[in-house]
């Protein structure tokens, strides 16, 4: 597996993109058609397909973890939030994994059609 990291500046307050990254109503704004929680399982619904993810680690404002269930046990998908301490720009990173380089330009290509709508949903 191939472990990649992906860095957006973002024009937004940390607490606006946190909810946007982190929350159902969030997510499902920009990230899938639905999302449902319960406990620690959020399903994601992308027209006729649904995917379950267990939340691994919350930080608030600066870190949401995410494990598919479908997936190996040692992979994540992460978004992780920090501020410049001079400058104040705020920077989301996502963190994933692809079994080869096909895969990981393939979800590059998506993970970047994602934040940028993400982005015009957050006025960023």
């Amino acid at each position: 597996m191939i472990k990649y990291t992906l860095e957006f500046p973002i024009k937004s307050s940390v607490s606006v993109l946190f909810n946007a990254v982190s929350t159902p109503d969030g997510l499902s704004e920009w990230f899938a058609d639905n999302v449902n929680w319960s406990g620690n399982i959020y399903t994601f619904i992308w027209d006729d397909s649904e995917e379950e993810a267990e939340l691994l680690k919350k930080i608030n404002n600066q870190l949401i973890r995410f494990r598919w269930l479908e997936e190996d046990e040692e992979t994540f998908f992460e978004f992780k939030i920090e501020v410049d301490p001079v400058t104040n720009d705020v920077t989301l990173f996502v963190t994933d994994f692809a079994e080869n380089e096909d895969e990981k330009e393939n979800s590059t290509n998506l993970w970047e059609a994602q934040v940028n709508a993400l982005m015009k949903r957050i006025g960023s």
